[in-house]
């Protein structure tokens, strides 16, 4: 399989989830008692999965030598931005009604959103600089432009950890994760200054 035709198969599969609530609308429960919320959730949760996902291919790359991780790191960013993209148009047209005096309301008295809006302005610029001819015009630029990824992250696990009433482990996980991460990225600068 040649390495484009592995992309593509990874989009049809990361895009597995928006299918199933397609399925679950159409034929099952009706996404539940709060469909909204279901959809709201489902996509936060996917965006981060994916941010993270994004993060974790150079240090799986370099610690077990996994070459043909690097090519995938563009797609998984792009579903990560496409789910958050999702998340928001959730927000903003099917709980505000793209109703922009409530919307600004909720983004000035809700921290949540405030963080949560942060996050994803984080990574428009990345989704927008992802194609190989902005890596080119970027040069260096673009590695410290796409650091942004990690502020993303840290936005969205904070949104997610303010949001949640009850169940922290979700987002404590995912906090895990990030901050994994973050620990291998602060010790290979170390390793590659001395």
């Amino acid at each position: 399989m040649t390495p484009r035709r592995r992309q593509a198969l990874l989009a049809a599969v990361g895009l597995a989830p928006v299918a199933v609530l397609g399925v679950r609308f159409f034929f099952g429960d009706g996404l539940g008692a709060e469909p909204i919320e279901t959809v709201t959730h489902v996509t936060g949760e996917w965006a981060l999965r994916f941010l993270l996902a994004t993060l974790a291919v150079t240090p799986l790359r370099v610690a077990f030598g996994w070459r043909r991780l690097a090519p995938f790191r563009r797609t998984l960013g792009l579903l990560a931005f496409a789910y958050a993209t999702l998340h928001m148009l959730t927000w903003l047209a099917l709980d505000q009604f793209f109703d922009w005096t409530y919307i600004v309301e909720d983004v000035i008295e809700r921290p949540y959103i405030t963080v949560g809006l942060a996050a994803f302005l984080c990574m428009v610029p990345l989704a927008a600089t992802s194609s190989r001819t902005m890596i080119r015009r970027l040069g260096r630029r673009w590695i410290t432009l796409h650091r942004l990824a990690y502020v993303a992250a840290i936005a969205a696990i904070v949104h997610y950890l303010w949001l949640v009433k009850a169940d922290l482990l979700p987002p404590l996980a995912h906090a895990a994760v990030l901050a994994s991460l973050l620990g291998w990225r602060l010790h290979d600068a170390r390793r590659r200054r001395s």
